[in-house]
């Protein structure tokens, strides 16, 4: 049986890399002002993660490179398990302490958050030669990638003015009366990054890189108003993350 499973394993040609990244997360939701500049840098968080790679170039189990092939020096296949947390309020024109009225005040009593759970894959596309960025330390490898997770998320939502947020008119704004739900949730949603990485030594690379992930559901942060008649809230939530990671080779 042990010769069987080692036959098996020296047929997939590919090495392993483990590694962990953190850093800000800018969340965009329903919260704030659209395209309002105190709204994207008030409503942040911070993430977590650890990432697996497969590296196509090169062999763990006979300490050799494969076959030399476009896609196995150009191309890793990157798995994540993450998590960020924000805290979400409301900024921008329409909360300003010159306004006076029930909504203006209701919207600055709003407080939010979403914790967001991520597990899914990435394909990295490394435009220069994976294989001459792991011969030389103190080498850049920039990459640009693509790929999909599926995502658990949990909101939570409250006013100071007092309970009843989501259903009374005295403490919720109206566009978010019957648009309000906390119970969290699943969904889809599509990942793209932009990075380098930074040859540290032998067997371990810094790594940052900046993503782009967009949300197949409005409701991560709990709210969803009438897209048809609220035209600022119409698309879905997503985030941009700064990622800082460390990522160690595996013989």
């Amino acid at each position: 049986m042990f010769g069987v499973t080692n036959k098996a394993q020296a047929q997939f040609g590919f090495s392993h890399e483990i590694g962990g990244i953190m850093g800000p997360v800018a969340f965009q939701s329903d919260y704030g002002e659209r395209n309002d500049i105190s709204t994207n840098s008030g409503n942040t968080g911070f993430g977590i993660g650890l990432i697996h790679y497969l590296n196509f170039s090169y062999k763990a189990e006979c300490n050799c490179y494969t076959p030399e092939t476009y896609f196995n020096d150009h191309f890793k296949l990157r798995s994540e398990l993450s998590y960020n947390k924000t805290n979400l309020q409301h900024f921008g024109e329409w909360v300003a302490d010159k306004k006076t009225s029930l909504t203006a005040r209701q919207l600055r009593a709003m407080q939010g958050s979403t914790a967001v759970t991520n597990i899914g894959m990435q394909l990295e596309f490394f435009p220069f030669s994976i294989r001459d960025f792991t011969a030389n330390i103190g080498s850049w490898a920039p990459f640009v990638s693509l790929g999909g997770q599926f995502s658990f998320f949990k909101p939570t939502a409250e006013s100071s003015l007092g309970p009843g947020l989501g259903q009374l008119p005295t403490v919720t704004p109206i566009k978010y009366i019957d648009a309000f739900d906390v119970k969290g949730g699943t969904t889809w949603s599509v990942v793209s990054s932009v990075g380098t990485r930074y040859k540290l030594t032998e067997l371990s690379d810094l790594m940052v890189d900046l993503r782009f992930q967009y949300y197949f559901s409005n409701w991560v942060d709990g709210l969803s108003p009438d897209p048809k008649v609220y035209l600022e809230n119409r698309a879905n939530d997503w985030n941009v993350w700064l990622n800082f990671g460390y990522i160690y080779y595996l013989n």
